[in-house]
């Protein structure tokens, strides 16, 4: 019996181990890191949508999907900290005269930020799939 073979109908190639041959399965999807946008997008599919999570899943597309859903998230996010301090007023000036009245605001531009994203990435651009 060969070692190795193809099957020409499929295109998948397989290796003879004992007396059977296993599948030659290499996940064609990229190795990113997952950041906080991602794990929380990839919570919400896996609890909401079952199966496009799955289907993702099995065609070796997660990682990707999710890092671009994270890259999107984070620059959405970034650009409204920045906007809203803007906004508000929030200087470097406020800063430096009164730390706890800066920290006070920046904070609640944080969490206003984030929940404006989560709502934005982890649910509505799940939804609009």
């Amino acid at each position: 019996m060969k070692k190795y073979i193809t099957d020409e109908n499929t295109g998948i190639s397989y290796t003879l181990v004992g007396d059977v041959y296993i599948p030659n399965l290499v996940s064609t999807d990229t190795n990113y890191k997952i950041g906080y946008w991602c794990r929380k997008h990839k919570e919400y599919i896996k609890q909401y949508k079952p199966a496009f999570y799955t289907t993702l899943l099995t065609q070796c597309k997660l990682n990707s999907y999710l890092h671009d859903v994270n890259v999107r998230a984070t620059e959405m996010y970034d650009t409204l900290v920045k906007q809203l301090a803007e906004q508000e007023n929030i200087t470097e000036y406020l800063k430096a005269t009164d730390m706890m009245l800066w920290v006070q605001k920046m904070n609640n531009i944080l969490n206003r930020a984030r929940e404006i994203v989560y709502n934005e990435f982890v649910i509505e651009y799940c939804n609009n799939l």
